[in-house]
């Protein structure tokens, strides 16, 4: 990863955006390649500045911050993507999950913590602060239980599952053949006692696997 990490930056209040810019500017650590004012000029723009994290408001006129999201992964878009928002509602983060993104913050978050996240999410990880109601309030089902075991080839699937790639994309980051993540799914999906891809995701990060 590059020392710098360039992102782009999608909010429709231009003070709101202007400031985030020019505090991370501050840090030396951050640049941003591309400003959009919604979902739409995001996908515009995206793949021409091919930044390395998308920082993002949820709620934006035109295209909000789910729509693009869900549209970058429909088109096989894989950079990471964290979501800001200004209400501290746990359940906007169970979305933020299910939709595929790896971030999830509060717009009164302090600078430094943002940046850490931005640079987090740029390494493949995750961050939602709040945490999803499923791991504030732990599921009665996993009370009580051992996380299931899971090879190192599972784990690196299963983010992938809760990073919202599809098969055939996981196949193609870890050169596997399609069928082959098939089954992979199949045995998580079973090992974790789950119904889905969304419910594996968050079993997952309540058992902290991963």
């Amino acid at each position: 990863m590059n020392e710098i990490v360039g992102i782009a930056l999608v909010d429709d209040q231009d003070l709101v955006r202007e400031g985030v810019k020019s505090l991370l500017a501050l840090s030396g650590r951050v640049k941003v390649v591309l400003e959009a004012r919604d979902g739409d000029g995001l996908l515009v723009g995206i793949d021409a500045a091919s930044p390395e994290v998308v920082v993002m408001d949820i709620r934006m006129p035109a295209r909000d911050g789910f729509s693009a999201l869900a549209e970058l992964r429909r088109r096989g878009n894989p950079t990471p993507v964290l979501l800001l928002t200004t209400f501290d509602d746990n359940a906007l983060c169970d979305r933020a999950i299910e939709a595929g993104a790896q971030g999830f913050m509060l717009k009164n978050t302090r600078p430094e913590q943002l940046i850490d996240a931005i640079f987090a999410l740029a390494r493949g990880g995750r961050v939602f602060q709040p945490q999803p109601t499923s791991v504030t309030t732990p599921d009665a089902s996993l009370t009580g239980r051992d996380a299931p075991a899971l090879s190192e080839r599972e784990i690196a699937i299963l983010r992938l599952m809760a990073g919202g790639y599809a098969n055939r994309e996981i196949a193609r980051a870890l050169f596997l053949a399609e069928g082959t993540v098939k089954n992979y799914v199949s045995d998580i999906l079973a090992k974790l006692d789950a119904r889905d891809r969304t419910q594996a995701a968050l079993k997952a990060i309540s058992w902290r696997l991963i």
